[in-house]
């Protein structure tokens, strides 16, 4: 459906610190997370996500002053959530250079906070993210607060509530596949973004660029996100900041 594929890393920090998670519950510490910025700025990225994970768990708002070095460092557009839970902290966040915002627990309790985010700063500007969690049976559950809170609604229909509500990405991330260099979920992955009619970001299993080739060869998804195969050398987890190079970005995407 989307013509554009985008290859995105995504960082997770804990105020200054970045982290990586496995199953959003084991952390691994990694470092600076503006180290890693600079880093990725050398390999031409696509855009960059980065998400404060215990902001909304810890019912703190976002750390203005990370967010600006972070925008000044940053020569890719940067998609930034955690602890947002007002139109004033979007703008704050916005005017400091951050192109887009993330939303989830706030979006979740009042989800015209979608809408005025979105009639004041364009659709563009707001991605609902949807943290999602499989049980024993099979059975697939929205949840908030970091895989804490289980969340009634049926993902499909959070979908169409939140497309009326003006978002104009979802970033889906699949709790049981984080950090586990597993694959990403192919078959849910493609129930949502054929569901959907906005842009769907994928995340949550990446172990290689093969899982995000067959992503893109098997999903609508516009982007392919993931954390540790950018992060780590392999799957023994030793540190190694990277990123494909221009021509195998195309041929992953099939950009001509």
């Amino acid at each position: 459906m989307y013509t554009t594929k985008r290859v995105i890393p995504v960082l997770l920090v804990d105020g200054n610190r970045l982290i990586k998670t496995i199953r959003f519950d084991k952390e691994i510490y990694l470092g600076d997370p503006l180290n890693t910025i600079k880093l990725f700025n050398d390999m031409m990225v696509d855009e960059i996500i980065v998400l404060d994970i215990k902001a909304a768990v810890k019912k703190i708002p976002p750390n203005f002053t990370f967010i600006e070095r972070l925008a000044s460092e940053c020569f890719m557009p940067v998609c930034y959530g955690g602890g947002i839970t007002t139109v004033d902290e979007v703008k704050k966040i916005l005017s400091l250079g951050i192109e887009k915002i993330t939303i989830q627990s706030e979006a979740f309790k009042n989800p015209d906070f979608v809408s005025g985010i979105a009639d004041r700063y364009g659709s563009q500007s707001v991605v609902v993210s949807v943290d999602i969690k499989k049980d024993f049976w099979g059975n697939y559950f929205v949840y908030t607060h970091r895989g804490e809170k289980r969340i009634a609604e049926d993902v499909f229909e959070l979908i169409h509530l939140f497309e009326t509500k003006g978002s104009g990405e979802f970033l889906i991330n699949v709790i049981d596949r984080d950090g586990t260099f597993r694959g990403y979920d192919i078959p849910f992955i493609k129930k949502v973004a054929d569901t959907a009619h906005i842009p769907v970001v994928a995340c949550g299993g990446a172990a290689n660029l093969d899982n995000i080739r067959e992503l893109f060869e098997k999903t609508s998804v516009s982007g392919a996100a993931a954390g540790s195969v950018f992060v780590f050398s392999s799957k023994t987890r030793g540190i190694l900041v990277n990123y494909p190079d221009q021509k195998t970005l195309d041929s992953i995407c099939k950009r001509h």
